[in-house]
């Protein structure tokens, strides 16, 4: 047993200490960036990277782990000897990833993943890019780190012998042991027992870039980039001449007003941003919906600005907050978020607000480690990340984490003398499958569209507590409350995946800053244009956000464009059109929608993934 043990954790912690010492010659190599940090924020560097250390070191391990099983079975040394080839076959290859991301990284700011594969076609301009690359240097540091490898290697392999014969009990206990560590490889490689699995979201934990970077895996990373195809740089959507595609989408975007309506008592109001999970307008009584299953927001649509024709840009939640707080429009195969590199480049309305000496913090009652939520966070410099883990245990108990009474709850006490003004975003999640809820259901029956009927009731119910509740507190007066959707949904009626009536959601803004009530915007618009319109209720300039349009602009041209799977929607006061791109012909055409509007939003979904491609 203590034979199968040594074998099985010295190969795994070889590799673990192994891609650990390749993060020290990381940070020696980048030592003016290293410099710049503490030693506090030097050990997170180390302790965050060792989860996906781990993870790394267990995909290796499942093969030599497999191997070692069958030496337990057959007492044959050849199974010993495959894993020696084995471990001397890779090692030359991901010394080579390692080596080669030093210097790349000097050159393109991000870990190394698949980006070279789109490359490959013109080596010359790769090449290019590392042309000032300390040949020599490297060439001595591949050659250092794969001697250390071998040289760890065997020491670690220099007492494997071929196992004993056995009775048959302890033949017996030997494969059910071998047999369980391969088994127990999931847990490293997946991350932990968490709900999410292991993301490069797990390895960011400061404002520093790279500090975030340097705790990346680059093997693990390349791995996970190849497998979701990241490396894809055509565009798909090439339907029209690109100068053509760029010169309607600017056309959407011309019309602008000197001036737009002044909404606000204060001009550096408190912002409380309230996103609501999958609240679709259809369930809401001030949007049409039946009156009995959102009470609260009803009543405080009196007390605020509705805004009657907003669109989700997507049909994610990880999409939706992308839309909501950069301004920028969904990709519909992939998401921006899923690629933290590519988030770095886009401006956030958190970094954007700390810039003029906001307090930033986001509470969530999940883990923001799904879809990658939490490097976008982080990307997005708020001071301050609340999450599922820091709850207490006997407060989960929602299959996604805490309910949102108890999410508002903790919102509130953390802002009982809050430092002023704040921004503040809240991320619900009861409304989510699968509808679990800690309250009497309000509406008899147990179908799906009942269950989500009852939740989406609750989370009324927890924001009716809350804002009753903020209400008295002193900051109140100077606070705009923003209340969104990250995304609508199909139910009620189990919408088509394309319907605009699935995408169509809720936007209100209320609270004791605001200098109007009662007030009914009819605009058509999109999450994407929800920035510029805050920031230019406080005389900020919004030129960064290029995908967006102010929608109390009496000017600008109404209009929402939405993705869902390989198609896109564009909703305009004439109607709206859904197009399919595999079919490359409309599911859906209203009676008044144009020709040029169809080329529009072919324009649009052209240009917006290609500038996807291009962060």
């Amino acid at each position: 047993m203590k034979r199968i043990l040594f074998k099985a954790f010295g190969f795994f912690f070889f590799w673990t200490l192994f891609f650990e010492i390749c993060r020290a010659v990381f940070l020696l190599y980048h030592s003016t960036k290293t410099y710049a940090l503490t030693s506090s924020e030097i050990g997170k560097v180390f302790w965050y990277g060792l989860r996906m250390d781990l993870s790394f070191a267990a995909y290796l391990s499942v093969i030599p782990f497999l191997l070692f099983l069958n030496e337990v079975a057959f007492r044959k040394r050849v199974f010993l000897k495959i894993v020696s080839v084995f471990t001397y076959v890779l090692l030359p290859i991901l010394v080579l990833l390692v080596t080669i991301d030093l210097e790349l990284y000097s050159a393109w700011g991000f870990r190394l993943d698949s980006t070279p594969l789109q490359y490959l076609n013109t080596p010359a301009e790769m090449l290019a890019s590392t042309a000032s690359a300390p040949v020599w240097l490297l060439a001595l540091l591949y050659l250092l780190l794969l001697v250390i490898g071998i040289l760890g290697f065997r020491f670690i392999s220099r007492n494997w012998s071929v196992s004993p014969k056995r009775g048959v009990k302890q033949l017996s206990g030997e494969l059910l042991l071998s047999l369980f560590l391969v088994a127990l490889l999931v847990l490293p490689i997946r991350g932990g027992w968490q709900q999410i699995p292991l993301n490069q979201s797990d390895v960011y934990f400061s404002s520093k870039l790279f500090a975030n970077h340097a705790g990346v895996n680059v093997p693990w990373n390349v791995m996970h980039s190849l497998l979701k195809k990241n490396h894809n740089t055509k565009n798909p959507y090439q339907y029209l001449d690109e100068k053509q595609a760029q010169a309607m989408v600017q056309e959407l975007y011309q019309p602008k007003s000197d001036s737009v309506p002044s909404l606000l008592r204060v001009k550096r109001p408190n912002v409380l941003f309230i996103i609501l999970e999958s609240y679709t307008a259809k369930f809401i009584g001030a949007l049409g919906g039946p009156a009995e299953v959102t009470p609260n927001f009803n009543a405080l649509a009196k007390e605020g600005i509705l805004f009657q024709n907003i669109y989700a840009a997507g049909d994610r939640s990880e999409k939706g907050m992308v839309a909501l707080l950069s301004g920028y429009p969904v990709q519909t195969t992939t998401s921006i978020i899923k690629t933290p590199k590519k988030t770095e480049r886009l401006p956030q309305l958190a970094s954007e607000l700390k810039r003029l000496g906001y307090a930033t913090s986001y509470y969530y009652g999940g883990e923001l480690a799904f879809a990658n939520i939490k490097s976008y966070l982080i990307n997005g410099q708020y001071d301050k990340l609340l999450e599922k883990s820091d709850f207490s245990s006997e407060d989960y108990n929602s299959k996604w984490g805490v309910h949102d009474h108890i999410l508002f709850d903790r919102v509130l006490a953390e802002h009982q003398n809050p430092k002023q003004p704040f921004f503040t975003t809240v991320y619900t999640l009861s409304s989510h499958e699968p509808y679990d809820i800690p309250i009497p259901a309000k509406f008899p029956g147990t179908d799906e569209e009942t269950s989500f009927k009852n939740a989406f009731y609750y989370t009324d119910y927890a924001l009716g507590r809350f804002i009753s509740a903020a209400k008295k507190m002193p900051w109140w007066q100077n606070t705009l409350v923003v209340l969104v959707a990250d995304h609508g949904h199909h139910f009620p009626g189990r919408d088509q995946n394309d319907a605009p009536s699935k995408f169509r959601i809720p936007l209100l803004m209320t609270g004791g800053a605001l200098a109007v009530k009662d007030t009914v915007v009819t605009n058509i618009g999109s999450q994407t244009d929800l920035v510029p319109t805050l920031l230019q209720q406080m005389g900020q300039p919004t030129h960064q956000f290029a995908w967006s349009k102010n929608l109390l602009d009496a000017n600008a041209t109404p209009f929402a464009f939405y993705v869902f799977n390989d198609g896109f929607g564009m909703v305009s006061p004439q109607g709206a059109v859904t197009f399919d791109n595999v079919s490359q012909k409309p599911i859906l055409r209203a009676p008044g929608v144009t020709d040029k509007q169809v080329e529009q939003g072919k324009a649009y979904m052209q240009t917006s993934f290609g500038d996807f491609l291009k962060k």
